[in-house]
This record gives structure tokens, C-alpha cells and sequence, in this order.
């Protein structure tokens, strides 16, 4: 998209925020599967190399974490602010112009 029509459309900070969210919900899927990979390893060298990958996952997820707190676009423990923001979010996908 060009910049001008992503700044009339309002698309232009909302692309980093759903670009932000993806890596979000990366971050968060890849822990939980460490996690899980961590209580089947079969031997103590391979449970430590997996736990280290996990302790790397869970601060890249706290990393993107505050980074979207710090930018308004996730309120982890705000749950009503949350809320309202993916409404408005999905108010103003509803409402971009299509071809």
C-alpha cells in the first residue's frame, strides 16, 4: 500500500500493530511448545538445551510484550481496556474502503 493511503486509511500504524501481534502470538506459541518439548526430553543434556531455548522465548514474548504495552497497543492486565481496543480495531478493519 502506498504511505499516503495508508496514512487517509489509518492503515499505517495498524500494520505495525498486527505485525507486532503476530510476533506476539509466535513468541507465546513457541514457549508453550519448549515447554512442552522440555517435560519429554529423553535425557538431561537435551532437557537443558530446551530450557535454555525457553528461558530465549519467554523473554523475546516479554520483550514484544512491552513493547506493545509501551506503544497502547496490548493491555495484558487491563482487561476491559483490551477490550475496547480490539473493538476499535475491528471497527476500523470493517471500515477500510475496498476496491
Amino acid at each position: 500500500m502506498k504511505p499516503i493511503i495508508e496514512k487517509l486509511t489509518g492503515m499505517n500504524a495498524l500494520s505495525d500493530q498486527v505485525v507486532a501481534m503476530d510476533l506476539l502470538i509466535a513468541a507465546k506459541s513457541g514457549a508453550r511448545n519448549y515447554a512442552m518439548a522440555v517435560t519429554e526430553a529423553g535425557t538431561p543434556e537435551i532437557k537443558e538445551l530446551l530450557t535454555r531455548h525457553l528461558m530465549e522465548a519467554l523473554d523475546m514474548h516479554e520483550q514484544i510484550s512491552a513493547y506493545m504495552e509501551e506503544k497502547g497497543w496490548y493491555h495484558a492486565w487491563d482487561t476491559n481496556e483490551q477490550i475496547t481496543l480490539d473493538l476499535n480495531n475491528i471497527n476500523t478493519a470493517l471500515n477500510l474502503p475496498t476496491q
